[in-house]
C-alpha cells in the first residue's frame, strides 16, 4: 500500500525530495478562475455571491438574506443534535478555552536605565471570520478550533462561513456556534465568500482577518486577497507522519494513518520506521482497516498516491525526516520517544506516546487543530489566541533618555540622509 523508500542521513534529503516536490503544486488556471471570481464579487457584491454560490455549491437562494442563518435556525438546532454530542461539544469547549487562555499574554511595560519607558500593549482584532469547511465532510469541530481562540482574545464581532447543502447548514455545525456563542452564520463557501469577506457586500459586513482551512481553490482565494485583509496561513491537504519502531503497534499505527487519508484524496501519510516488519504488517492493516471505513474510496486513493513509508537504519536519527518534512501533524510511537520529541523543530503538532493519537488533538485535547501544512512549520505555528491579537510597541521617553541617546540618532540618520529625522530630535534641545 505506502510506497516505500530507504534513506540515510547522508542522503535522506535527496530520496524524499521527488516526494514532496509534486506536492502543492500551482495552477495558472485556478488562479485565474479565482482571481475573476475576486473582482467579480469586488464589484457586484450580493449578485455576484449568488450567482457563484448557485454555482459551485448548488444551493439557489431566492433572496440575499436567505445566505443568513436566522436566530430560529440556531436556536432550533439543538433538537437535532443528540445528547452526548451536546456534551462532548461542551467537554471540548471547555478544554480548549482552559488551553488558550494558558497563552494569552499580559501588556509587558518596563523602564530602562535612563528612565524611558518601554514595552508592548496586546489588543484583540475588531472583527474575524471562521472559514468551517463543507464538501466531502462536515466539521464541528473545526468552528470551536477556530472560534474559541478568538473569544479568548476578545474580538468582538465573529461570524462563520460554510458551504450549504440543499440551502441548509447541519445542525451539528450551528450547534457549535451557538455554545461558542456566534450567531453571525452565512450559507456560503468558496472563494465567493473568501472575496465577501474581503470587500464585504450589501448583506456582508467586510472582516479584519480570515482564519480556516479550506479547498485549493480558497487557500488560492486567501493568498490573493492577504494584504486586503488578515489571514492565518494557505492550507494544503492535510498530512501526519508518524515514527515508529519495532515495538509500535501496528493495527495502530494503520488506522492513525487512514485517520489522515480519509479526509482528502490529496491528504499524505508517511511512516518512518527501523523495522522493514513493521512495514509490511502496517501495509496489511492498512489494507484491513480500509474496508471497514466509510470513506474507503476517498482514503484509499490517498495512501496509494500519497503514502510513503520511509525505512532508515537508525530510529534515533528519524528527527532529521521530520524536521525536513515539516508535517502538521507528527506522532512519536518508538522507544526513547521523550529524548525524540525534543529534537523536533519543525512540526504542527507533535503527539507523543502510544496514547495520543492524532484524534485527540482534533477534538478534545486543547490546542487548535487548523495547524500549518506543506512544510510550513518551519516558519508557522498552528492556530492560536496570538492570531487574534495584535502587539503595538509602547515607548515613553523623557528629557534625560533622548538627550544620552541623541549622539546615536545623529550618526544613524546621517548616514541614512535622513535629515528631517536628525533634526527632529535635536529640535528639542535647541537654543530659542
Amino acid at each position: 500500500m505506502l510506497n516505500k523508500i530507504e534513506c540515510n542521513k547522508n542522503n535522506y534529503e535527496k530520496k524524499i525530495f521527488p516526494f514532496i516536490s509534486k506536492l502543492g503544486t500551482e495552477s495558472e488556471q485556478r488562479s485565474k478562475l479565482v482571481a475573476d471570481i475576486i473582482k467579480d464579487v469586488k464589484k457586484n457584491g450580493n449578485k455576484a455571491l449568488l450567482k457563484y454560490t448557485k454555482k459551485f455549491d448548488k444551493n439557489n437562494f431566492s433572496k440575499a438574506q436567505y445566505m443568513t442563518v436566522s436566530k430560529k435556525e440556531i436556536s432550533e438546532a439543538s433538537n437535532y443534535c443528540s445528547n452526548d454530542f451536546k456534551s462532548s461539544v461542551k467537554l471540548a469547549i471547555r478544554r480548549i478555552k482552559n488551553y488558550q487562555k494558558k497563552l494569552k499574554p499580559k501588556n509587558t511595560i518596563f523602564k530602562d536605565k535612563l528612565g524611558v519607558k518601554l514595552g508592548c500593549l496586546w489588543s484583540p482584532l475588531s472583527s474575524c471570520c471562521l472559514y468551517v469547511p463543507g464538501g466531502k465532510a462536515l466539521y464541528p469541530s473545526s468552528v470551536l478550533m477556530n472560534a474559541i481562540p478568538a473569544i479568548v482574545a476578545g474580538v468582538k464581532r465573529i461570524a462563520i462561513v460554510t458551504p450549504a447543502t440543499n440551502n441548509k447548514i447541519s445542525p451539528e455545525i450551528l450547534y457549535a456556534a451557538k455554545e461558542a456563542n456566534i450567531h453571525e452564520i452565512y450559507k456560503i463557501g468558496g472563494v465567493q465568500a473568501i472575496a465577501a469577506l474581503t470587500f464585504g457586500t450589501e448583506t456582508i459586513k467586510k472582516v479584519d482577518k480570515i482564519v480556516g482551512p479550506g479547498n485549493a481553490f480558497v487557500a488560492e482565494a486567501k493568498k490573493q486577497v492577504y494584504g486586503y485583509v488578515g489571514i492565518d496561513s494557505i492550507a494544503g491537504p492535510s498530512e501526519i507522519l508518524v515514527i515508529a519502531d519495532q515495538s509500535s503497534n501496528p493495527k495502530w499505527i494503520a488506522m492513525d494513518l487512514l485517520s489522515q487519508a480519509e479526509h482528502d484524496e490529496e491528504a499524505r501519510c508517511i511512516l518512518v520506521t527501523n523495522s522493514k516488519d513493521l512495514i509490511k504488517k502496517v501495509n496489511y492493516y492498512l489494507k484491513y482497516y480500509l474496508e471497514k471505513i466509510s470513506r474507503k474510496k476517498i482514503a484509499t486513493k490517498s495512501i496509494k498516491d500519497n503514502g510513503l513509508a520511509i525505512y532508515i537504519n537508525n530510529i534515533d536519527e528519524a528527527h532529521l525526516i521530520a524536521n525536513y518534512l515539516a508535517p502538521e501533524h507528527l506522532e512519536i510511537m518508538c522507544q526513547n520517544g521523550d529524548i525524540l520529541a525534543k529534537k523536533i523543530n519543525n512540526a504542527g503538532a507533535i503527539f507523543l506516546g502510544d496514547y495520543t493519537p492524532e484524534a485527540f488533538g482534533d477534538y478534545v485535547a486543547g490546542p487548535s487543530h487548523v495547524l500549518p501544512t506543506a512544510g510550513n512549520a518551519r516558519f508557522e505555528s498552528g492556530l492560536s489566541v496570538l492570531d487574534f491579537l495584535k502587539r503595538t510597541s509602547f515607548i515613553k521617553s523623557n528629557k534625560v533618555g533622548l538627550k544620552n541617546t541623541l549622539r546615536t540618532i545623529e550618526v544613524i540618520g546621517e548616514s541614512e540622509g535622513l535629515d528631517a529625522h536628525v533634526k527632529s530630535a535635536q529640535i528639542r534641545f535647541a537654543k530659542e
